[in-house]
């Protein structure tokens, strides 16, 4: 796709993804049974046990409802406990939806309404108290605009091979902070994800091109974001190219 198109679609895409302030008076949840689930059914490299989860849905179920009886709100919640609540949902939504149409060979596979526009991420089976949102709406219309915390890119699980992995505890407030710079450090030393082995060139994750913008905090370039995370440091006019994104289920 020429890149105006592609900037075109982007456009479009959070245009449509926009959330208005949801008004509610809820207190923050506890994500204990989302960590229960998370260990027993996620290894350490983040392989999922779609069947495992759905033998397991009673205990799945208990935890959608527990997301979806408290909506987040600036009045009773922190910063932290909003955003730490936001990735487990979208995690344990995403979960939903392939644990309700396993065995299925991509996320991608999962589609309503129009064949091409529509996608999975369109769906809006998401209910929190009476609101209605689809994993776009999470992503881009929450997670992205309201927190501009670029690390959540690699705490977001799409549920396939070349995502960032679903870590296998729940993310909470106290522990947040370790958990994103965890995850993020994880994410550039796996070389299925990124190959970064001298100061020269890289193979990054598309996730670094498609938002770009997201890592450019303060002023920094993309490659000072990487450079406070990976262990191998990447010279200011490093070659960059971009590996392909692989959709196949993260089940193995």
């Amino acid at each position: 796709m020429k890149p105006f198109g592609y900037a075109t679609l982007l456009l479009m895409l959070l245009q449509s993804c926009s959330v208005k302030e949801y008004k509610s008076s809820s207190t923050p949840i506890q994500h204990g049974l989302w960590d229960s689930l998370l260990q027993t059914h996620v290894s350490e490299s983040g392989v999922v046990d779609y069947n495992g989860l759905k033998k397991d849905s009673v205990r799945l179920n208990q935890y959608i409802e527990l997301l979806s009886s408290a909506h987040p709100n600036k009045k009773n919640w922190t910063r932290d406990e909003q955003l730490a609540y936001w990735i487990n949902a979208y995690n344990a939504f995403t979960v939903k939806i392939m644990v309700d149409n396993y065995p299925v060979a991509s996320i991608k596979d999962i589609k309503n309404g129009i064949p091409f526009v529509n996608t999975v991420w369109d769906i809006k089976f998401i209910n929190i108290e009476s609101a209605n949102y689809d994993l776009n709406n999470l992503e881009h219309g929450i997670v992205r605009p309201m927190f501009n915390e670029p690390r959540a890119h690699f705490a977001l699980n799409c549920a396939s091979f070349s995502c960032p992995k679903l870590r296998n505890e729940a993310y909470t407030p106290q522990q947040l902070e370790a958990q994103l710079a965890d995850q993020t450090r994880y994410f550039l030393k796996n070389e299925r994800k990124n190959i970064i082995k001298d100061s020269k060139s890289a193979q990054l994750s598309k996730l670094f091109s498609w938002y770009s913008g997201d890592f450019k905090v303060d002023g920094k370039t993309v490659i000072e974001f990487i450079n406070q995370y990976s262990e191998v440091q990447l010279a200011a006019d490093a070659e960059i190219s971009y590996l392909d994104y692989l959709w196949n289920a993260n089940d193995k």
